[in-house]
């Protein structure tokens, strides 16, 4: 009889355990992508670089996400994401330990879900999808990142809200606190997004204003540590745009659309991006940024896949730079986690761009200088070539 009854309460607790196992869930998952590079006028001085370059198509990130299931339709879940350098194996972001994601929230089949903690902006959720940046990373976004192309900014200290979906649309929205007493709107961030889908045909919109947290905005660097602590991780990483590190405050909207037909993918996008100064600016203007980029992926085989793209980018305002870059890649998966990859780009500057002088407390205006995408490599010339061989493993 005793062993009965222990019997029957051994099963009892390993049925127990395997109900709450099927109602909880914790995954770990991650991505590395690095590759070797050539780049032309990689430095002011005009030298050439070859060399390992990370995060081409994917930035190499691990993380755990998981779920609870409370019943009646809601569920409790986590994201923790951390970035990170594979040639280094140096934290990204700034680095913090979570910086590319880390949040908890609620989520119900009937009204949404709402998240708290660092997040992604809704352009990134809704807008980018629909992008070449979804497709080849880098190497295909715009130059100096200007618009957030390729996710630069990230939101700390949010609350999101997303949508169920309603026939193909979809809206979120997000507000990040700037945690400053008694400067509310100094440092606050929001923004909102909606997409809509139909078959082979994606739309999506988005608009995202983030306020620098820093009262005194001296850039000492392209990159301006001010702007790191509600968003920005790495905006400013180009001479592009770095003589606007003092801004007030940015204001992007963007849109882009995607048809697939057969074995070709075809997608443009929009965006416009001020760069707004105020009396601590060390500029006097705002600048504008207008870009317009397209592309057409080819499925070549269900294993490979070729893609041609092109950004043209104009300031305006404050200076008066133009960009013209051309991209073209292409991705053969060795697997559903592994493939190799290979893109280059083209890219061509004229006109005037602003840049942070040496002292680091002034700016000045001089020829535009290209500078592929948000890599970093600042030619001091008007042109600059990359060509990258790259290897991606997700887990």
């Amino acid at each position: 009889m005793k062993r009965f009854a222990l019997t029957s309460l051994s099963l009892a607790l390993l049925g127990a355990a395997g109900a709450a196992q099927a109602q909880t869930s914790v995954t770990l998952y991650g991505v590395i992508d690095t590759g070797i590079a050539y780049v032309s006028h990689a430095n002011v001085a005009g030298d050439h670089l070859f060399g390992m370059v990370n995060g081409t198509l994917s930035g190499p990130r691990w993380g755990l996400k998981g779920q609870e299931d409370l019943g009646g339709g809601l569920k409790a879940l986590f994201q923790l994401e951390s970035g990170f350098d594979p040639g280094t194996g140096r934290l990204n972001q700034g680095g913090r330990e979570f910086g590319r994601q880390a949040f908890v929230g609620l989520s119900g089949n009937q009204w949404g879900t709402v998240t708290l903690g660092r997040q992604y902006d809704p352009s990134v959720d809704m807008v980018q999808g629909l992008t070449a940046d979804n497709y080849w990373g880098a190497a295909f976004a715009t130059p100096g990142d200007v618009d957030n192309y390729d996710n630069s900014l990230r939101v700390s200290n949010a609350v999101k809200y997303v949508s169920p979906v309603f026939s193909g649309f979809q809206f979120e929205g997000i507000y990040g606190f700037s945690n400053l007493a008694g400067a509310t709107g100094q440092g606050m961030t929001w923004g909102g997004a909606a997409t809509y889908a139909n078959g082979p045909f994606s739309i999506a919109a988005s608009y995202l204003s983030v306020n620098n947290p820093s009262a005194g905005r001296a850039p000492l660097t392209t990159t301006n540590t001010g702007w790191n602590s509600p968003s920005s991780d790495s905006l400013f990483n180009s001479v592009i745009n770095g003589g606007y590190s003092t801004a007030h405050a940015i204001d992007i909207a963007r849109g882009a659309g995607q048809y697939v037909f057969g074995p070709f993918t075809v997608g443009a996008s929009y965006s416009f991006a001020q760069y707004k100064n105020d009396g601590n600016s060390l500029f006097r203007q705002q600048e504008k940024f207008n870009v317009g980029n397209g592309y057409v992926n080819f499925q070549l085989t269900p294993a490979t896949l070729l893609g041609l793209g092109y950004t043209y980018t104009h300031g305006s305002g404050d200076t008066s730079a133009t960009y013209h870059q051309a991209s073209i890649g292409a991705d053969y998966s060795l697997s559903k986690r592994t493939d190799v990859y290979a893109v280059g780009a083209y890219q061509h500057a004229s006109g005037t761009q602003r840049v942070n002088n040496a002292d680091g407390v002034s700016t000045s205006t001089t020829g535009a200088t290209a500078s592929i995408s948000d890599f970093g490599f600042d030619s001091g010339r008007s042109h600059q070539e990359l060509v990258l061989i790259g290897l991606r493993h997700k887990f």
